[in-house]
This record gives C-alpha cells, structure tokens and sequence, in this order.
C-alpha cells in the first residue's frame, strides 16, 4: 500500500504541472488583458502596469517564474484586481468558509443519503422504499443553482426563520441554508447508489447463508451486508467532495458568504489571471487528494483489493 501511495503521489506532480500549464495557456491566449477594462488609460500607463506584473515578458518566462514560486515559496503570486492583497491572502480568507459549510454538507448527504439508500434497500417495493425513491428524484432535480433562491424565499423572505445571507463567522443560523443547497443533489446521488448497491449484496449467496443460520435482520445488514454495499458509495465521495467544493461558486454568490467561489466568478470576469490560477492549482490537489483517500479506503473495507 505504501508503494501506491508513493506511485499516485509521483504521479500527481505531471497532473497538476498540465493542468496549470493548460490553465495558463487558456487564459493568455484570451483577448484583452487585466487593465482593458480601465476606461481612458494611457497607453504607458498601460506598459507600465503590465511591466510592473511581468505581462510584457515571452509566455515561457512567465509560466517559469510562475511554476517556480509555486515549487520554491508556494506563491501565487499577485492579484491584478485586489492591489492590496495577494493570491495567497485571497485563498486565505474564502477557502476556510468555504471548507466549512463543504464539509457539513459532505456529512449531511452521506449520512441522510447513505440512510435513505440503505432503509429503501432493506424495505424494498414498501411505501418507506417509495417514500426514499422519491424524495431521492425530487432532490435530483432540483440543483444548488434552482434550490438555493427557493430556500431564500421560502425560509427568510416569508417565514423569516433563517437570514437569506452572510456569513458571521460561521454561525450555525447562516451555515444552515447553505449546507441544504449545496448537499441534496448530492445526498440524492448517495441514496441511489447505495440502494442499488445494497439491494444487490442481499441478493448474494453469503447473505442468504446468514439468514438461513438465524441471525437477525440488523446483524446480517451492519454485519455482513454494509461493509461491501458501501464500495459504490466510497467511489463516489472522492469526487463528490471536490464537487461540494467547486459547487461553492453559486452558493456564494447567492448566499454572499465570502468563499472562495466569488473570487473564483470575479476573476474570470475580470481576467484576474493570478486568482483564477490559484483556486485552479487548489482544486486539482483537491481532487488528487481525496481521490487517492478514496481508493485508501477502498482497499480496507475490501481487503480482496491489492494494490
């Protein structure tokens, strides 16, 4: 196992050094620059502040000194658009909200979804397996970016329970309407596959032995039939996770919480080509990360797996 992990990990430095060189291409070879948004702006004003960032250097001195702050001192470099601030303060400041509602909504989907998948599996074609079916659709169907204003309107602007907005250092009562928006296509995801996959494993011949011996129903499910029925589930974590988090961009934007998703939107709007390029690298390690987590996992509860 410590061999794989050292492999994956070999690997990840080519992937992550082609998606920054991909990235970097994408946005240099995109008309306009930082500044053509500045109206009346003299051009040696203009040469003055490309100079000043390292715009008027060849495309390979660029890239290079941008690889090389990365590997040398983990800068980001600079922010075209928030002078004060560089990537790295900017990363900073919205990775940690972000981080935080991403991880309970992570909690939230697997353990609603995992239970609703599980108990429709267990109840199978009874109304609690009808009742599990659908609200797993009706959570399919509805996204972050369709859910998110319905929660606003329903929960803040006529009921008033919830604030429709901020952050406040994290305070349960904000944290609430984001989690459920970001979570339910998610959890709905969870419960589908898990109730298909548990509905196969207690159709296996091991799970009939069990009962013919006379173990009761809840021993045969968290004894024998849970560990293997989560092998679709685990799968799948990895890149939900990274998808919680990427998904932040319309959770910021509609409930104004300060993540690292508004940056990411206002640096493509505003070609701020050093943000734009930090969340990037951030999320490709990301999804690296939890996938080699994922398939860690996956060989201790499968221990037929060898890597």
């Amino acid at each position: 196992m410590l061999v794989f992990i050292i492999k994956r990990l070999l690997v990840a430095i080519p992937v992550l050094l082609i998606l920054v060189v991909g990235t970097f291409i994408l946005m240099y070879t995109a008309p306009g620059s930082p500044f053509a948004t500045e109206r009346g702006i003299p051009p040696a004003v203009l040469a003055n502040l490309e100079a000043q960032y390292g715009l008027d250097q060849p495309f390979v001195v660029q890239i290079w000194r941008y690889i090389t702050g990365i590997v040398t001192e983990f800068d980001f470099g600079p922010s075209f658009i928030y002078r004060d601030q560089n990537v790295n303060d900017l990363i900073g400041q919205g990775f940690p909200v972000t981080l935080t509602y991403g991880f309970w909504s992570f909690v939230v989907a697997v353990i609603i979804g995992g239970a609703l998948g599980i108990l429709a599996a267990v109840k199978h074609n009874t109304w609690l397996d009808y009742l599990a079916v659908g609200i797993s659709i009706g959570a399919q169907v509805l996204p972050n970016f369709v859910l998110a204003p319905i929660l606003v309107l329903v929960f803040t602007l006529w009921l008033g329970w919830l604030p429709g907005g901020g952050w406040q250092g994290g305070q349960w009562q904000y944290i609430i309407l984001p989690v459920i928006a970001l979570s339910t296509s998610f959890m709905a995801s969870i419960a589908r596959i898990s109730r298909a996959s548990m509905l196969e494993v207690l159709t296996s011949n091991f799970i009939r032995t069990a009962r013919a011996k006379g173990l009761p129903m809840h021993r045969v499910i968290f004894r024998h039939a849970l560990k293997p029925a989560l092998l679709p589930v685990i799968s799948y974590l990895g890149p939900a996770f990274v998808g919680m988090i990427t998904g932040s961009v319309v959770i910021d934007i509609y409930f104004s919480t300060g993540g690292i998703g508004q940056f990411f939107v206002a640096s493509a709007l505003n070609r701020d080509y050093g943000v734009m390029m930090g969340i990037t690298v951030l999320l490709g390690t990301l999804t690296i990360l939890f996938n080699l987590l994922v398939d860690i996992l996956y060989a201790w509860i499968d221990p037929k797996i060898r890597y």
